[in-house]
């Protein structure tokens, strides 16, 4: 843990006092020189982004925020954040007020991984009602979230993850599950409007294989070959999920509504991030893992 003074927000930020830091995959990879090291700046950098917690003070030419404000959100990424953090600096315009049926963990559980299944789904797939829509480890931190705003968007949904998981995708309201330890998911889906691909290896590849005409993979984890799905007739694209205001009040409203759930696998403390780590990269969870931040006089990164 390393002690610093507490930051000052700038023009059209907010400080934030965090309540609890969500953890994803891009935190360990880039923990590891991966993921979105490059656009860290040198040694040492404080990892994470997802965070929920309350406004302390607010900059000039903020006018949406209030000190006392919960708010949540994935500030700056792919930059840094420092969300491993007990206080956060960050533009107002890339946090919205925190869901009010989520206390502050399952708040810091939802931005990037909610934003990056909103973002495929509707940016990227343009996911419309009475479509047939496939999402791959369906179970995960984005995979949950994926399965219910497909639903929420009324689309049939069709999720891949292991047998202990159906029930809890059932109960999320997956229309038809998939067992990848016991089935090829290209033998027995078909006619598939969009997949949303977060397994990696060559799921990708396999899955051009479910798409009717015209129809589109969104690639999430990258692991297709560049050149994936060309003269098939078929769209493949890839994307980087970005911090958005709107869409997390967006996510915010289906959780208050009562149509997004939030699982959380752990939580840990923040000085039990690296435990953390190492139980996110086995990548058997269900849903996100948490940490706990306890804000003090000092802000520890």
């Amino acid at each position: 843990m390393i002690e610093r003074a507490v930051p000052e927000p700038g023009p059209g930020e907010v400080l934030v006092r965090v309540r609890a830091a969500g953890i994803n995959p891009v935190d360990w990879q880039t923990r590891a020189g991966q993921g979105v090291a490059r656009g860290m700046g040198p040694m040492p950098f404080t990892v994470g982004w997802d965070v929920s917690g309350e406004v302390v003070t607010v900059g000039s030419a903020v006018s949406d925020f209030r000190p006392g404000d919960e708010v949540f959100g994935m500030p700056r990424f792919p930059a840094q954040a420092a969300a491993y953090a007990e206080y956060v600096v960050a533009p107002a315009g890339e946090l919205a007020p925190k869901p009010r049926r989520l206390d502050h963990a399952h708040a810091a559980a939802l931005p990037l991984a909610g934003l990056t299944a909103w973002q495929a789904l509707t940016g990227k797939a343009g996911v419309r009602p009475g479509q047939r829509v496939l999402v791959h480890a369906a179970a995960g931190g984005v995979g949950h979230l994926a399965v219910q705003i497909a639903k929420a968007r009324g689309a049939y949904v069709i999720g891949t993850a292991s047998a202990g998981k159906h029930e809890f995708l059932r109960e999320l309201g997956a229309d038809e599950l998939i067992d990848y330890h016991r089935q090829s998911f290209e033998s027995v889906v078909s006619d598939v409007d969009a997949v949303i691909e977060l397994a990696g290896g060559d799921n990708a590849a396999r899955s051009l294989r479910t798409l009717r005409p015209g129809g589109v993979l969104v690639d999430v984890a990258h692991g297709g070959p560049r050149g994936l799905g060309a003269g098939t007739g078929l769209r493949v694209t890839t994307m980087l999920v970005k911090p958005d205001g709107r869409a997390l009040r967006e996510l915010a409203a289906l959780a208050d509504d009562g149509r997004l759930r939030v699982e959380l696998d752990s939580t840990f403390d923040l000085t039990e991030a690296a435990v953390a780590h190492a139980v996110g990269e086995k990548r058997a969870t269900t849903g996100k893992l948490v940490l706990r931040c306890a804000s003090g006089a000092e802000a520890r990164s």
